[in-house]
């Protein structure tokens, strides 16, 4: 039997509890009113005045009327972004060939445009008091939008950093989930002394479900900003999203979340239950259910997967979309899952646990690091690829987004989760050194986290994004909580499943 040292027990409360700090700080410190965006603004402007650059203030909500490049390379004339005050962008483009408009992002009403000649005027100045006429008028009512805008990207901030890190670990536990109905299914040979890891692991998802149901509940109350489809004022002034009510409503919505998060959770709860009672069992019929029951949650699976990417991510951008988002979200989270029980393998190792796991189930387990590295390349790469090549404005919008606002952690996500782990992977002895593999693992791990990063905050929090305390807290919280519930999970139950019809070929594996 395993047993949860005090070190690490200790170690995990320590990062639960700077964790609800660091979350704490970033809604205190999260701006209440316009007149506090204001003073924010000002200080970047005064920033910006002695020696800094302006280009991160003016950029908000910025239209430029200059001819714009196109993913192509080609020039669109003129180009246009409007904002709505839930946070999101929609950008106009006319382009030249064939003289038609086209949305980008067909936004609610409340949008507003303005010339980037007149963004610095905008933001900072005041309005002069004695300018009675319409365009004083619309002037200030545009200066309100604005600010507006600005205060619900800021309060998103603190509430996007909790969603990244609170889906993150939860689809990590999930993807592990995914991984042993598998090996179920597929009556691998190799795997069984690693069930109990692997069901270990699978014990957060109960847990980061609650929380994450929590979030969306709160979410549909209008704590936040995060979807705007759930604004009701953005909808009724939005012909697409309209288009989509039928779908993205707060009450299907809830509902579907709370299919999928019970069906995963059951799955998970009846498969551990059904292992452990094969250990006492005189025949397999155990083992026999838990076949049939990993065959019917693969199936749910791979549709509430899918569904859930469009849910709970894509729908952030409620305009853009793409055929290949869910099987792209589940590289990511799968890959890292399959990380994980690496790294929980190995550290069990360390401590004298899990005798009959050798080199050869680490090597394998690094061999589907690295596959699944490559596979979610691939992935990033034809969704990329296909969406630059069309250059269809609905769609690349996407992408010049995080391009010109998030390049730094839209690229380096590509070094972490593919160039680091093909140099490091690639050789077949370092799969069989610990050292490596953490060393590799707490990057692919980072990597994905940049990853779900790039997918969420941009349409939260714009271009007003920085990993600081509020994301920093929000991980350093889920971390020490999956520490916390999985380690306390593994000390349930011997880490060696006595009766599965497999064990012996699995305690002998040699590749």
């Amino acid at each position: 039997m395993y047993t949860f040292s005090s070190k690490l027990k200790t170690f995990a409360l320590v990062l639960m509890a700077l964790g609800i700090l660091g979350i704490g700080y970033g809604f205190l410190t999260a701006p209440k009113t316009i007149q506090d965006v204001e003073k924010i603004l000002a200080e970047e402007d005064a920033h910006g005045a002695h020696g800094g650059s302006n280009d991160h203030v003016i950029k908000d909500d910025l239209v430029l009327d200059e001819p714009t490049k196109n993913m192509s390379g080609g020039e669109n004339h003129p180009a246009t972004t409007t904002v709505n005050p839930t946070g999101s962008t929609t950008d106009h483009m006319t382009h030249d060939g064939d003289s038609t408009n086209v949305d980008l992002v067909n936004n609610a009403e409340t949008h507003t445009t303005t010339t980037a000649t007149d963004e610095h005027a905008k933001a900072h100045s005041v309005i002069p008091a004695h300018n009675d006429g319409a365009a004083g008028h619309d002037a200030h009512a545009e200066h309100q939008k604005h600010l507006e805008h600005v205060l619900h990207q800021l309060q998103n901030k603190p509430w996007a950093a909790f969603y990244v890190a609170c889906i993150f670990f939860m689809l990590v536990s999930l993807g592990v989930l995914a991984f042993y109905a598998i090996q179920q299914v597929s009556q691998a040979g190799w795997s069984p002394v690693l069930f109990r890891v692997m069901q270990g692991i699978t014990a957060y998802l109960p847990v980061g479900s609650v929380i994450f149901f929590i979030f969306l509940i709160l979410c549909g109350l209008h704590m936040n900003h995060l979807f705007v489809w759930l604004d009701a004022d953005v909808v009724a002034n939005d012909k697409l999203i309209q288009n989509k009510s039928g779908y993205l409503n707060f009450p299907f919505w809830i509902i579907r979340a709370a299919i999928f998060l019970t069906g995963w959770s059951l799955y998970q709860y009846f498969s551990r239950k059904n292992c452990l009672a094969q250990d006492e069992a005189d025949d397999n019929r155990y083992y026999k259910k838990n076949f049939k029951m990993s065959a019917a949650f693969l199936v749910f699976f791979i549709v509430t997967e899918s569904i859930m990417s469009w849910d709970w991510i894509m729908s952030i951008d409620p305009h853009w979309f793409s055929t290949l988002f869910g099987w792209y979200v589940f590289a990511s989270f799968f890959v890292s899952g399959i990380t994980v029980i690496c790294l929980v393998t190995l550290y069990l190792k360390s401590k004298g646990y899990l005798e009959y796991v050798n080199t050869s189930h680490i090597h394998d387990l690094a061999k589907f690091m690295f596959g699944l590295s490559v596979f979610w390349t691939y992935l990033w790469f034809s969704q990329f690829m296909l969406i630059w090549y069309a250059n269809i404005p609905e769609e690349v919008t996407y992408y010049v987004t995080r391009i010109e606002d998030y390049n730094l952690p839209f690229f380096g996500a590509v070094v972490m989760n593919f160039l680091f782990p093909i140099l490091i992977l690639i050789n077949t002895d370092f799969k069989r050194i610990t050292w490596v593999l953490a060393m590799a693992g707490i990057v692919i791990l980072a990597g994905h986290y940049v990853d779900f990063f790039n997918m969420i905050m941009p349409g939260t929090v714009g271009d007003r994004w920085f990993i600081g305390v509020p994301e920093i807290g929000s991980v350093l919280f889920f971390l020490g909580l999956f520490i916390f519930v999985v380690f306390t999970a593994l000390t349930k139950s011997p880490l060696l499943p006595k009766r599965n019809p497999f064990i012996e070929e699995s305690k002998h594996f040699h590749y």
